[in-house]
């Protein structure tokens, strides 16, 4: 599990060149179905908000987040959330649309905890905060490399 934190950590270092150059536009809070790991990896569909930090207004993503690595166990339904940073203040209805690549670990013994750490978006100028918070329960075991993919309610 430190593995995987240390790589996240490495991720994001290398990710942005200057914190400064990064502004907190918001939060994006994603819900997920039931996941069962599958060895070498596992898929899950997002239910998901983006809360714009300047006006406050919310927008609706549909996504689909792939985890490629260890993944063993059982976990319920469960709650993912990420502070975004971008490179410009400006956001609008589909900024967040689009891939996002990164580390990811979880564990889960009854309530669980995980760490994503993800880049991409347009251009890749969004990045999920460094670690996002994921809350489930189950039984599971997760890390290896994370693709999520956004796009508008309605279509996948």
């Amino acid at each position: 599990m430190r593995l995987v934190f240390i790589g996240a950590f490495a991720l994001i270092c290398t990710a942005l060149p200057a914190r400064a150059e990064a502004f907190r536009v918001g939060r994006l809070l994603c819900f997920s179905e039931p996941r069962v790991g599958l060895v070498l990896g596992s898929a899950q569909a997002l239910r998901c908000v983006f809360y714009a930090r300047r006006t406050r207004q919310p927008y609706v993503y549909e996504g689909r987040i792939r985890r490629i690595g260890l993944d063993l166990g059982v976990t319920s339904a469960g709650t993912l959330s990420w502070g975004v940073l971008a490179r410009n203040s400006r956001i609008g209805p589909a900024t967040l649309r689009g891939n996002y690549v990164g580390a990811s670990g979880a564990i889960a013994l009854g309530p669980g905890l995980g760490a994503n750490v993800l880049i991409g978006g347009s251009r890749r100028s969004i990045m999920l905060q460094p670690l996002s918070i994921e809350r489930s329960i189950g039984l599971n075991l997760a890390a290896g490399v994370t693709n999520l993919t956004l796009g508008p309610r309605g279509r996948r």
